[in-house]
């Protein structure tokens, strides 16, 4: 436990450290980007889709095989008589060695393989637009942590004020009690709402605690002091505005329109697929043994007659992905465009929310000095003053969430608009360069890219 309130203690500190030795928020989104494993795990289901593509070009490739072949043969002929006369069991063993050498390759097949390949490519791109949502959503979380943190910490500040507040009020209660200007029950009062102003400190250190933990899983790192908050990025004019630029950039959106086009291509090879396929082949074959060897080339040209309708059963399943795809990236405008709405009102209420609390401080803060001042001229009894203390105290948290919120919200309203990247916000750092790893792939090249090769490719892409 002592190792706890230490911690607390430690970070509750850390808002009133000079600037100059404090993490920035642009330091902590740097970091979240650097250490999440969420953008590792997506960057690489993303060079998985770059090796599918080059995978569905190496389909138009002709295929060669080679393949040798080596046997041993023994015959037995079990109680046989050799020309001699002599009777016994015998044997007679031969070997045999061949090699072959085959190249096939696909001339004509409706064009499915090209189609393929253009859906691997936009295969490609879609899983690009769902990495940057997954660093949209990478750095919303480490702006929350990092604001959140500071809340938390000023709560507990906050709390510990009221603590040393109400135990002054405390104290003056029992001297007014010694010199019986109040009763005993204004103590009980007074010591009732210290108990319970501890109880909401120790709430706050918890809570405290619990952000250091959220702050350590999204950013990487526990935090240390914390500078001050920025100056909020620009999001747009108007709620219209926001929207607009929304529908254009949001990375949702973009997805859903590289899936359309896969569907439609689909389509395209659902109908391919009632078309012949002409191949053609070379073999070359050799005995060893023997020294005889054949070269055998072909053409092929190969339909399906009948199939039970399973082609015709796969081309309506492609017509329905396509509807479905259709649907789904206008889902993804009314989604993406109701998130703006959201966002855009949050950030107004809390603007109209922090106003407000600003007038509520002061006025507390003036009702509380004039009941205590009161109160020591016997005007007001112990209760007053307690009553308008907690109403000071629950002014000045509502004001400070109402902040936080706010701050937070813009952010919000940045990512629902598709802007919150680490090149939108000017980091500064070098980010993940989805171009590097698909052009080195992308042509199917015959040599892996493992090993010495492929690190320089990742430290390239900031891997």
């Amino acid at each position: 436990m002592q190792k706890f309130w230490a911690a607390v203690a430690v970070t509750a500190a850390m808002v009133a450290a000079p600037a100059a030795r404090s993490e920035t928020l642009a330091d902590a989104l740097i970091s979240a980007y650097k250490t999440s494993h969420l953008l590792d795990k997506n960057q690489a289901v993303l060079r998985a889709a770059d090796e599918d593509a080059a995978v569905a070009l190496a389909q138009l490739r002709p295929v060669i095989t080679f393949a040798t072949q080596a046997s041993w043969t023994k015959l037995d002929y079990a109680f046989s008589t050799d020309r001699f006369g002599t009777t016994g069991p015998f044997y007679t063993a031969s070997t045999d060695a061949s090699a072959q050498l085959t190249a096939t390759f696909l001339i004509y097949a409706g064009g499915r393989g090209k189609m393929a390949v253009d859906v691997a490519r936009e295969s490609v791109l879609s899983t690009r637009e769902a990495l940057v949502n997954v660093e949209q959503q990478v750095l919303l979380a480490a702006v929350s942590a990092y604001v959140d943190m500071r809340l938390q910490a000023e709560i507990v500040a906050l709390r510990e004020s009221n603590v040393r507040l109400i135990s002054q009020e405390l104290q003056a209660a029992k001297d007014r009690f010694d010199v019986g200007e109040v009763t005993l029950t204004d103590v009980s009062l007074a010591e009732a709402r210290r108990a319970a102003a501890q109880s909401g400190l120790a709430a706050a250190q918890g809570a405290l605690e619990v952000a250091r933990e959220r702050y350590k899983a999204a950013i990487g790192h526990y935090p240390g002091k914390l500078a001050g908050l920025p100056k909020l990025p620009f999001a747009a004019k108007s709620e219209d505005a926001a929207r607009a630029i929304a529908v254009r950039n949001h990375p949702v959106i973009k997805q859903a329109g590289h899936e359309v086009k896969i569907s439609d291509i689909r389509v395209k090879i659902a109908e391919a697929a009632f078309l012949p396929t002409v191949s053609s082949s070379l073999s070359v074959s050799e005995d060893w043994l023997s020294g005889s060897g054949n070269t055998v080339a072909g053409i092929k040209f190969s339909d399906t007659i009948y199939q039970g309708g399973e082609r015709s059963a796969l081309y309506r399943k492609a017509l329905a992905g396509k509807e479905a795809s259709a649907a789904a990236q206008l889902q993804a405008v009314v989604d993406v465009s109701e998130g703006v709405g959201q966002a855009w009102s949050n950030v107004m209420v809390q603007q109209a929310s922090i106003q407000a609390g600003g007038l509520q401080v002061t006025a507390a803060q003036k009702a509380f000095d004039g009941v205590r001042e009161e109160a020591t001229l016997g005007a007001r009894t112990t209760l007053d003053v307690l009553n308008a203390e907690q109403e000071l105290l629950t002014a000045r948290a509502t004001k400070l969430q109402a902040e936080a919120s706010r701050y937070v919200g813009v952010y919000q309203l940045l990512s629902t608009m598709g802007q919150l990247t680490a090149e939108q916000l000017n980091l500064g750092i070098t980010t993940y360069d989805p171009e590097a790893y698909y052009n080195a792939v992308k042509k199917a090249p015959l040599t892996s890219t493992r090993g010495k090769k492929l690190d320089k490719i990742l430290e390239k892409i900031g891997n």
